[in-house]
């Protein structure tokens, strides 16, 4: 089993990999796909939903950002930025709700 500074070594290398690593997408597009913010429409809205309700997201939604130019191969980058993103910041604020509830110990793994 990972030890926490394994676990937080693994969620850095998650992060860097997509934001930084090869892809289809422009790495500011992940970026922005990362942090769920500039997207233009109609991106937004399926962005919008990987981060908010996943099970929301519909055909139309696909295929309206397909027909904004984006290719499958983009999308599917897009997608699994929004989600690591969303989870990324679910998890750091887990980290800092488990420290503040400790009185902080532990509060270096939160960084």
């Amino acid at each position: 089993m990972m030890d926490e500074d394994e676990k937080r070594a693994a969620h850095r290398a998650l992060v860097d990999r997509v934001l930084n690593g090869e892809g289809r997408a422009s790495a500011e597009q992940r970026a922005r796909a990362f942090g769920n913010e500039g997207l233009s429409p109609p991106l937004d809205v399926l962005i919008g939903k990987v981060v908010d309700g996943p099970a929301q997201i519909t055909d139309a939604d696909v295929a309206a950002a397909k027909a904004s130019g984006c290719t499958e191969d983009q999308l599917f980058e897009l997608v699994v930025c929004a989600a690591v993103g969303q989870s990324a910041r679910l998890y750091e604020a887990g980290l800092a709700a488990l420290a503040e509830a400790t009185g902080g110990e532990g509060s270096d793994r939160a960084s």
